[in-house]
Formats: structure tokens, C-alpha cells, sequence
């Protein structure tokens, strides 16, 4: 493996991940970063077997800064009496199954298809052109989504919004000192207005914070557990939708499909982009004891970098990989969502905006197209990749 060529955070990764993932699974597939210090693991089969297993692959490392924050950005942090203790993705313990349940409440899927129709009303407030659809419909859409069904009303959404991507960029990004430290600024905000709603809630509520009052949930693991749930939440659809639309734009025949109504068509676009560029490229494990993948001795404590990204073009899994092919057998197998334990409590929510939106436009613009043939400037984090505009004529 030519490591010299691999920087998970350059901009030749960023704009194309694909090359470097093929090699990795290719040549090696468990491979250890010295940049980052992370194991790098890319097949299929390693990654889902650590994510099966929580009890060997724990998650404890999931939203650790992937760039140690300095010590005068730590305080700053402090002040706001910010924590991320164990509760959802890096919660390891007996706790998580309460909490899981908790918020699963909020997204069962009979209460996730009653959104439906909201979808479709929102992005119709949102539709124009010419226009940049990341802009003007994929940002701000997935939070008002899901602030409606967390039961979470009197949100300033562009202040969430902007607590939300720099709260990424501190934690999956590789920001100075400097840039650390104005990035803080937005993630203490953010604790703070968390901390102050859930100490303001009533547990005879029918929000998110009076659930989580009512279950008995210390603030301190509340406002931990909601700030990552309301980052992640909806962030990474913003991430989703903006990739979905660029996509399959470049596929004016599909387009045309979809605008002509296609049944079951635009879910299919959905599993594709997702197998083939999820919005959440890579996740965090760290091993509890000496374990092999693909015959790689790892000790105790290591820490892995699971490429979900390079899973999804993984020839042993999926045929021709690297071709859009929407309705492809098997495409559900995709990890884009995880697997096991910690599967994402929102796939479905976040299946059906990406369905109901990709419709939604396609119907209302049949003739659209890409403002550029050029790819768009690229999100690239540790975790997360998405197109940072999306123009359209």
C-alpha cells in the first residue's frame, strides 16, 4: 500500500475516495494510518463483523475529536459544562438499550409514514430554478423534519444549523488551534441552549426533552445524548439529499423515469447512493481485547477506522460496483446505516425524505438539469462526505 499517496483529509480523497478504497481493500484491507493512528479497515466482511460485535468492538471512540483539542479549546468547552457521556453511538454499557428505546419511540415507522405528506409540502415551499439545491431545499429541510417529529418546537433552525456543522468539523475534521477554538464557540452555544430546554422541560411533555425528563435521564447525559441525536439526526440527510440530487441528475435517462412516475424507482436511487456514497463514509470501533481481521493481528485497544464508504463497492458483495444501477439485487445490504446494535435509529426517516424529495423535485421539474458537468466542492471530514452545492437550471 502506497502510503504515502493516503490523506484522509486531502483534497484528492475528498473529491474521490473510490481509487484509494479500492486499493485499501485490494491490497490492504486492515491497514494502519500513521497520520491519524487509526486502523483503517475496508472489506465488507471485516467491517460488519465489528459492528456485530459491541462487546469485541466497542464503540467508546465513536465521537472522540479525531484532532486533539487543545488545552485552551478544553476550556472553553468546560465553561459551557460541555460532556459527550456514554449514551447512544459511543455508549457501550447497560444504559444504551433504556435510551435507544427512548428515542426509538419518536421514530417507529408508522409515526416516520405520517411525515409523508409533510416531506412533499416542504420541499414544494422549497422549489425553484435556477437555484442551489443544497442551499435552498437540502439544508434546512431534514431539520425542520425532524424537529416536527422529536416534538421540538421554538427552534431558531439557520442557529442550529450552524452549531450542527461546526460542532462536524470540531469533532470529524482537522481544524488549527485557532479554528478549534471558533468552532468551540458554536458547540458551547449549542450545549448550553440544550442544557437550558431540558431543564425547562415537563416530563407530562410530548417532546423528546420531557421524555427524556420523565425517564429519569440525568441533564448532563440529556443534553449529551440530544446533541449528538440533533446533529446527527438531520445533518447527515442534509448530506444524503445533497448527494441523491447530484447524482442522479448525472443520469438524465433515470430522471426522466422518475418524472414520469416510475414506481418504487426513486427508493431505488435512494439504496444506490447510499451503498455506493453514504453520507456518513467511515465510523469508530476500538477493540476491548487482541482480535484478527483478515488475518491482521490487532491488540487490545486499538482504534478503527471502519471505510462504510468502501464497503458498499466491495466486489464480493455487490456486482459491478462501480456502476449506478438503481433496483440492483441485494442493494439494502449496504452498512450505510451500520448494522447490529447501533443501527441507526433514523434510516427510516431518512429513506423517505430521500425518496420523497427525489419525487417531489423530479415531478416538478422534469426537464432539470446540472448547472456544471463539473463535480461539485466536496464536505470532507473524517466521517462524512456530501456535496457542498448542488446547481440547477
Amino acid at each position: 500500500m502506497r502510503t504515502s499517496q493516503l490523506d484522509l483529509f486531502g483534497a484528492d480523497f475528498t473529491a474521490d475516495p473510490h481509487p484509494e478504497l479500492r486499493r485499501l481493500r485490494s491490497e490492504s484491507p486492515v491497514h494502519h494510518d500513521p497520520a491519524t493512528g487509526l486502523w483503517l479497515v475496508s472489506r465488507y466482511a471485516d467491517v460488519r463483523a465489528a459492528l456485530a460485535d459491541p462487546e469485541a468492538f466497542r464503540p467508546d471512540n465513536a465521537l472522540t475529536a479525531v484532532t486533539p483539542i487543545s488545552r485552551p479549546v478544553l476550556r472553553v468547552l468546560a465553561r459551557a459544562g460541555f460532556s459527550l457521556p456514554p449514551t447512544l453511538a459511543n455508549n457501550g454499557t447497560d444504559t444504551h438499550t433504556g435510551l435507544r428505546r427512548l428515542v426509538a419511540g419518536f421514530l417507529t415507522p408508522a409515526r416516520v409514514a405520517a411525515f409523508e405528506d409533510r416531506i412533499a409540502e416542504l420541499c414544494e415551499e422549497r422549489l425553484r430554478t435556477p437555484a442551489d439545491l443544497h442551499a435552498e431545499l437540502a439544508r434546512d429541510l431534514p431539520c425542520v423534519v425532524l424537529m416536527e417529529v422529536l416534538g421540538i418546537s421554538d427552534v431558531d433552525v439557520p442557529a442550529l444549523k450552524a452549531w450542527s456543522t461546526a460542532s462536524l468539523e470540531l469533532f470529524w475534521g482537522n481544524p488549527s488551534p485557532e479554528r478549534q477554538h471558533e468552532l468551540a464557540v458554536d458547540a458551547s452555544a449549542f450545549h448550553r441552549w440544550l442544557t437550558a430546554r431540558i431543564r425547562a422541560a415537563s416530563p407530562g411533555g410530548d417532546d423528546l426533552f420531557s421524555a427524556l425528563v420523565a425517564h429519569g435521564t440525568p441533564v448532563r447525559e440529556a443534553a449529551g445524548l440530544c446533541y449528538f441525536l440533533l446533529i446527527a439526526g438531520q445533518e447527515t440527510t442534509t448530506q444524503l439529499l445533497s448527494t441523491l440530487l447530484d447524482r442522479v441528475l448525472r443520469h438524465p435517462d433515470v430522471w426522466l423515469r422518475l418524472a414520469d412516475g416510475e414506481p418504487g424507482l426513486a427508493a431505488a436511487c435512494v439504496e444506490e447512493v447510499l451503498r455506493r456514497e453514504p453520507p456518513v463514509t467511515t465510523w469508530r470501533r476500538v477493540t476491548s481485547r487482541p482480535v484478527a481481521l483478515s488475518g491482521v493481528d490487532l491488540p487490545a485497544g486499538a482504534p478503527l477506522l471502519l471505510m462504510l464508504a468502501g464497503t458498499g463497492s466491495d466486489p464480493d458483495v455487490f456486482a459491478e460496483p462501480e456502476s449506478f444501477c438503481p433496483g440492483r439485487p441485494g442493494a439494502r445490504k449496504h452498512l450505510a446505516f451500520g448494522y447490529g446494535r447501533h443501527f441507526c435509529l433514523g434510516a427510516g426517516l431518512a429513506r423517505l425524505e430521500g425518496e420523497v424529495v427525489l419525487r417531489t423535485v423530479a415531478r416538478r421539474f422534469p426537464d432539470l438539469r446540472l448547472a456544471s458537468p463539473e463535480p461539485p466542492p466536496m464536505l470532507g471530514l473524517l466521517s462524512f462526505r456530501a456535496p457542498l452545492g448542488v446547481a440547477v437550471v
